[in-house]
């Protein structure tokens, strides 16, 4: 079995979904210490031709708080005319945008559940079939080791033949450490993407809404095994 592990994101960018796409379990790291400025509760589409950010409101968020018991105030529909304003005259507007609308209307009052969210009704629509998990939920247990040690009993208890990380973790770990776990740490770097948007200058790198809005299903499908496995 191949797992991955990583914090619920707010509709995240492609390289997310290449990681769901490449394992059999994707494990939700709900319940480590939130992350300020980082990509939990946020994203980036375009609009004008610009970048702009879609931010959930946070009350009372913490670096010192669990990501699960992040609440948020509620600026869903003010979120909502924002995307329909940039997107309704992208080519896959009317397939995408229930799947958008449904997933700003769940009901709940924390951003995990709500980016948690986000991610298995994207997956569903790109007919992806990995399994998901919490680690609040199914890995409690080993919620006291160390960040490093954590990660590795989660792939023991799981039987994982490969870990596979974001690119960004070859700065936080060695391949070396990960030797116990069948065939180890892999990371997964995305290839160059592009698709076109509207008539500008390719943006990349925005929320996986503007590659939906721009791409069909099997278009989707055919960016995501984009990737290389380091």
């Amino acid at each position: 079995m191949k797992i991955g592990i990583m914090q619920p994101y707010f509709f995240p960018y492609i390289g997310y979904f290449q990681l769901i796409r490449a394992v059999d379990k994707f494990v939700f790291y709900d319940d480590v210490n939130f992350i300020k400025n980082g990509w939990i509760n946020r994203n980036r589409i375009l609009l004008n031709n610009q970048a702009v950010y879609i931010t959930i409101q946070l009350k009372g968020a913490s670096s010192f708080k669990p990501i699960n018991c992040v609440e948020f105030t509620d600026n869903r529909g003010k979120l909502k005319k924002t995307i329909e304003q940039a997107y309704k005259k992208a080519p896959h507007f009317d397939s995408v945008w229930p799947v958008i609308n449904a997933c700003l209307d769940y009901r709940t009052k924390y951003i995990s559940e709500l980016a948690i969210h986000s991610v298995e009704q994207v997956s569903i629509y790109l007919n992806l079939n990995t399994h998901f998990e919490k680690s609040s939920l199914h890995y409690a247990g080993t919620k006291k080791l160390a960040r490093e040690e954590r990660l590795k009993e989660i792939c023991r208890i799981n039987n994982a033949s490969q870990y596979i990380n974001p690119i960004g973790g070859t700065e936080l770990y060695k391949k070396d450490d990960f030797a116990t776990i069948g065939g180890g740490i892999s990371f997964i770097k995305s290839k160059d993407i592009r698709y076109a948007q509207y008539m500008n200058e390719f943006l990349p790198g925005l929320s996986i809404i503007d590659v939906m809005m721009f791409n069909s299903v099997d278009g989707i499908n055919s960016l995501l095994n984009n990737y290389e496995l380091i």
